[in-house]
């Protein structure tokens, strides 16, 4: 069977698997049995396959995951996620499209929190769709903030996916952790400002409103006692990596460890606030593990059928600026983007994208943060982004799925001018990781 051949019969069976509606590591799994039998002599194959993904799963690169999820079930299911939101919400104050720039902040909170962009949608579109209803907020300036302010949980550290796609790329968990920080920073300030600039030259997309005033005194007490603690575990894990003080496994469980303490001492530590946030935790976990089981069987698989040395060798020998290469690369992602969940476009791509990588010389940490904010963008994305049909799920019955579709769309653009950015100045990204001990 010639590769292109295998690469066609491949995902031309994953396609059919999940449209049945098959969980998608289930159907990578499935493929890959049926790979394994035809490419490796029968049942005996299976053997490989078996140690294929207990190696895929047995790595201490992964034990972060588990942490940094407790972490953030912890600090969520306890109330002390959203005692930072009121925080934060007393201190906007008022500023044009007020409601629009909190959901931003916050997203970028719960992105902190909890790393899943569909979560972050469904806390804030309950929250605040309802009062932005009421205050006469446009569509456009209600529906998309949110959705924006959810898919920043990708890039926003400690991202779960990005310590997949560390280790599905072989390269480093911490210093993509630390690259991811600068990027997503600076996309939660181009929409906070898209926000403002839009709400001033135009103030009938977010009407102005009487907001309680709150006293300085009472407004520092509550930020030292709700936000400040909170905060500065955060940055405490982001810095004990950087500094090379503790490995992201350590940080992880040195930040759990502390939230637990934390959440004790705010009273909020119960046995229902335990049980939820390791249920929680352990769900999230099992499904992330049980996807990448299925990433090494297909790497040895396309290795095994000439897949990889024949896409390498095509994108390399073909006769383009490497730049023009990195942007086909990215539109594969952001296609999509429009149909899997980014888990799933990670499985799929990063085998094939990884020895082009290589081959080029591109800095694979440079390539993974990109792809990140590309994979942040997936979640918005028409026609199937999986954040639209949570916020379409969640609105009002007269927002429907083509309003959602057109508030999505200048935050799309935004990503696209970020990306653009990164590409052009690379330090964006590896200007922190370079500065590691």
């Amino acid at each position: 069977m010639e590769w292109w051949q295998f690469l066609l019969a491949f995902f031309s069976a994953l396609g059919v698997l999940l449209l049945i509606g098959l969980p998608v590591a289930f159907a990578f799994l499935l493929v890959n049995m049926v790979g394994v039998y035809f490419l490796w002599g029968g049942t005996s194959g299976f053997n490989q396959i078996i140690m294929s993904i207990e190696s895929s799963i047995s790595t201490f690169v992964l034990v972060p995951i588990p942490m940094f999820v407790l972490m953030g079930a912890i600090m969520f299911h306890s109330g002390i996620a959203r005692k930072m939101i009121d925080v934060l919400d007393h201190w906007i104050g008022f500023v044009a499209g007020r409601l629009a720039v909190l959901a931003i902040t916050t997203g970028a909170v719960l992105g902190a929190l909890t790393g899943v962009a569909m979560g972050s949608v469904a806390i804030l579109g309950s929250a605040l769709l309802p009062e932005m209803k009421e205050r006469a907020y446009a569509k456009s300036m209600s529906v998309g903030p949110i959705l924006a302010s959810g898919s920043l949980a990708i890039l926003i550290p400690p991202s779960t996916l990005a310590i997949v796609l560390a280790s599905l790329g072989g390269f480093s968990v911490a210093k993509i952790l630390v690259a991811i920080v600068v990027p997503g920073l600076l996309l939660a300030m181009m929409y906070a400002t898209y926000i403002i600039l839009r709400c001033v030259f135009n103030p009938e997309l977010a009407p102005a409103y009487r907001v309680p005033q709150v006293p300085m005194s009472q407004r520092l007490k509550e930020t030292f006692i709700h936000l400040v603690p909170p905060v500065s575990i955060i940055v405490f894990v982001i810095l004990a990596i950087f500094y090379g003080v503790a490995t992201p496994t350590e940080a992880a469980a040195l930040g759990t460890f502390v939230t637990c303490i934390l959440a004790a001492l705010y009273g909020y530590f119960n046995w229902k606030v335990i049980r939820t946030s390791i249920a929680s935790a352990t769900s999230l976990s099992i499904m992330v593990l049980i996807i990448l089981t299925g990433s090494a069987g297909f790497s040895q698989l396309l290795s095994f059928a000439g897949v990889t040395t024949a896409i390498t060798s095509f994108a390399t020998d073909l006769p383009v600026h490497p730049l023009i290469l990195l942007i086909l690369m990215q539109l594969v992602v952001m296609f999509l983007g429009m149909f899997l969940e980014q888990t799933s476009i990670v499985l799929v791509t990063i085998p094939i994208f990884l020895p082009i990588i290589h081959a080029l010389g591109w800095d694979p940490i440079w390539f993974g943060t990109i792809m990140m904010l590309n994979l942040e963008m997936a979640t918005i994305t028409p026609p199937f982004g999986l954040s639209l049909f949570v916020m379409k799920g969640i609105a009002p019955p007269d927002v429907t799925i083509g309003d959602i579709y057109k508030a999505a769309i200048p935050f799309i653009l935004i990503n696209i001018v970020l990306m653009a950015l990164m590409i052009a100045f690379p330090q964006i990204v590896l200007g922190l990781p370079n500065m590691m001990n």
